[in-house]
């Protein structure tokens, strides 16, 4: 049995779980969502530099994105404010399980090493890698010039980019991008020549950046579901996210956000 096949085992048993819990209870139980419903807050966990996805616009300081839009409706959904907590995808684990806030809401990739410390929702979205360069990068011209010796492949550390193209790259070096750096920055100084990240990342940076060039696979190179994360232990919390997700494709709010967005390509229904 493969990696992919136990994954993919471990979640259909996951999500078998949860519904049987979810139809148990029938009711929003569990010491988060009580201290949620007792205080009316959500604190929702997001990355504030992930464009369409959660980002604090740099002047207005105005949240946007598509889990912006789908944390509102939750909280709407719970009778709730909502209340934002600046995390990232290195963070991530430590802030959920350290109760700094009460459910992460930033297009987390469901990698097993994550799913082997936090909880997840069914995905909502999934996404490929492509590759970001300058307009005027003479290295990488197309995908097949990313792997050869010489290159520099940036990738921002903790990402779910990292671990695979740690994995995948054979020739080219990988440079892990510590926070406060950026991939942006790092590629147009010079320090790499490409750096990967995601559909929505990249769609966006396109759509605001003129020196920027998409490098994108031929073929489907490393597709990742997306889901929403929550600390382990409080299995009914998990099932309230659960059902929340589940409405949301029913009901056509995860499709007018993602269009809102222009992340139709990546919805998962």
């Amino acid at each position: 049995m493969t990696k992919t096949t136990k994954w993919l085992k471990h979640w259909v048993l996951t999500a078998v779980s949860i519904a049987l819990v979810a139809h148990a209870t029938g009711a929003q139980a569990g010491p988060v969502a009580d201290r949620v419903q007792s205080q009316s807050v959500l604190r929702v966990c997001v990355w504030p530099d992930y464009y369409g996805v959660t980002y604090r616009h740099p002047r207005t300081q105005q949240m946007v994105g598509i889990d912006i839009d789908l944390s509102v409706e939750l909280a709407r959904d719970l009778k709730a404010k909502v209340e934002y907590v600046d995390s990232s995808f290195p963070t991530l684990i430590e802030d959920l399980n350290q109760d700094r806030c009460d459910v992460a809401m930033f297009a987390i990739g469901m990698l097993p090493q994550r799913m082997e410390k936090l909880a997840f929702t069914q995905p909502y979205m999934r996404s490929d890698i492509y590759g970001i360069t300058t307009k005027t990068n003479a290295v990488v011209k197309q995908w097949a010039d990313i792997d050869k010796p010489g290159v520099l492949v940036g990738v921002q550390a903790g990402t779910f980019m990292e671990p695979i193209m740690a994995q995948r790259l054979k020739q080219a070096t990988l440079v892990r991008i510590q926070l406060p750096a950026t991939r942006e920055r790092e590629l147009t100084a010079g320090r790499i020549d490409v750096f990967m990240t995601d559909y929505p990342y990249s769609r966006r940076l396109m759509d605001n950046a003129d020196w920027a060039r998409l490098i994108e696979s031929p073929e489907p190179f490393s597709v990742l579901p997306y889901g929403y994360a929550v600390k382990r232990g409080d299995t009914a919390w998990l099932a309230t996210v659960e059902a929340f997700v589940a409405r949301i494709k029913a009901d056509g709010r995860l499709q007018r956000a993602a269009s809102q967005n222009g992340l139709n390509a990546v919805v998962v229904r």
